[in-house]
């Protein structure tokens, strides 16, 4: 069977983290990731649980602000060169 490269992007630091993970336990990267391959192919799912309910991104009040600044760049009310504690005063309102 031949070979294909898969090539992706990730933090620095995550695959600094991973690639010394992967050495830990006697493998690469590439052994790694074709590990998963074939894990998500065998049970035809994610081999893991992925949920996003400790990520602030995901918080309904977090969602309602997104969901409210769409609307407002849809309408042409966008935000102009707002300042980082600006925009947290903003969110705090």
């Amino acid at each position: 069977m031949g070979q294909a490269v898969l090539s992706v992007r990730i933090d620095e630091d995550i695959k600094r983290r991973f690639d010394l993970f992967c050495a830990d336990v006697g493998m690469n990267a590439t052994v790694a990731v074709n590990m998963f391959a074939r894990a998500v192919l065998r049970e035809k799912r994610i081999p893991f649980e992925i949920t996003g309910t400790d990520d602030p991104f995901y918080s309904v009040k977090n969602q309602t602000v997104l969901a409210k600044s769409i609307e407002d760049l849809g309408a042409g009310r966008g935000l102009v060169e707002k300042t980082w504690e600006e925009l947290q005063v903003m969110e705090s309102e």
